[in-house]
């Protein structure tokens, strides 16, 4: 399945949910350029931070990791100012001088946010050489979501996915770094992010057997919501998580969500702001208004995400959870992942 990215001009969205009046007329020069998720970002939270700042603001929404480095690795520099990535992406961008240290003294709403993600040092990925480099925004694990009509009882291992009950009524995310880190979980691996040769080589024999199993593999949250019900899916591969839970649940599916047993990977995404930012002020502005009471609140309320600033009214964290980090070969995974997806027999590998 090809990757997507879908880049959209809000600056002439419609008004949503009444929280502003018309929007005073824009800079010539006072434009952001957002990176981001879908659901990060909506036409009314950014019509809002426009008015507020008499500025433009342009969103380009990603699909996947690999889309998202790809937008971020642009030559000559990458063409944003703030970005919305995991922790492990975060550092892989630090290392490539990608991203520009943050002064705190201008992002006052990281104050309201729990103790455990103002604990910034103690987060993988969030500081490097004694600077900041990124603000927690998001999180979620990335269980198991299963039909409850199809699957009565619970699945406890990722392994299920495998089943060939289920064969035809399965959906997988199109990942290379995720899918070898949960098979090297549901094998077993101590160490799913660090996989050696040998270790490689047989996830990704596993992974031609997953790809037996499926019905297709999706890439954003609402192509999995039409597969799951459209095709009568059984068991999904939630890369989204909580987010995906809450959109199939308000189309109608009747829905469970599990920790496997072995664990779920999980992801924490951050905003950053790039050293490409032509107007730090504002990159910065952008970053403390995404921390504000009722943008975060948003997030929970339309995307089904736990935001940073309240503590989740279900316990997400519930079971072995695995934060992602830093991959040992990103080149190799992915060469590795063309060649599943394509169709290519395991023997060739």
């Amino acid at each position: 399945m090809a990757r997507r990215v879908v880049t959209a001009c809000l600056a002439g969205a419609l008004l949503c949910c009444g929280l502003l009046g018309a929007a005073p007329a824009f800079a010539a020069d006072k434009t952001l350029r957002v990176l981001a998720w879908p659901g990060y970002a909506d036409a009314d939270v950014v019509k809002n931070f426009e008015a507020r700042y008499n500025a433009k603001v342009e969103v380009t929404l990603v699909d996947s990791d690999e889309a998202l480095w790809a937008q971020m690795h642009a030559k000559p520099t990458p063409p944003f100012d703030v970005l919305a990535a995991n922790t492990a992406e975060i550092q892989r961008y630090t290392r490539a001088n990608l991203l520009a240290p943050l002064d705190l003294a201008s992002l006052p709403n990281t104050k309201k946010q729990l103790p455990r993600f103002q604990a910034r040092t103690a987060i993988d990925g969030l500081t490097s050489g004694g600077q900041v480099y990124a603000i927690p925004f998001t999180y979620s694990s990335m269980g198991l979501i299963y039909d409850r009509k199809q699957i009565p009882v619970p699945p406890r291992s990722m392994r299920d996915l495998w089943n060939p009950r289920y064969q035809g009524k399965v959906l997988d995310f199109n990942s290379a770094q995720h899918n070898f880190s949960f098979a090297a979980l549901a094998l077993g691996y101590p160490h799913p992010f660090q996989l050696d040769a040998t270790q490689m080589r047989e996830i990704a024999h596993k992974l031609v057997d997953l790809r037996r199993n499926l019905l297709t593999y999706y890439t954003l949250p609402e192509e999995a919501t039409a597969f799951f019900i459209q095709h009568k899916v059984a068991l999904m591969f939630g890369n989204y998580g909580t987010q995906q839970v809450e959109q199939l649940r308000r189309a109608g599916a009747d829905v469970g969500y599990v920790i496997p047993d072995e664990g779920a990977l999980a992801w924490l995404d951050c905003w950053s702001m790039t050293r490409a930012a032509t107007d730090r002020p504002l990159a910065l502005a952008w970053i403390n208004y995404m921390l504000e009471p009722d943008v975060s609140a948003l997030l929970t309320q339309r995307q089904g995400l736990a935001n940073t600033l309240t503590a989740p009214a279900d316990n997400i964290d519930s079971g072995h959870i695995v934060w992602i980090g830093p991959v040992e070969d990103i080149q190799r995974r992915e060469e590795l992942w063309s060649k599943i997806v394509s169709g290519d027999r395991s023997e060739r590998f």
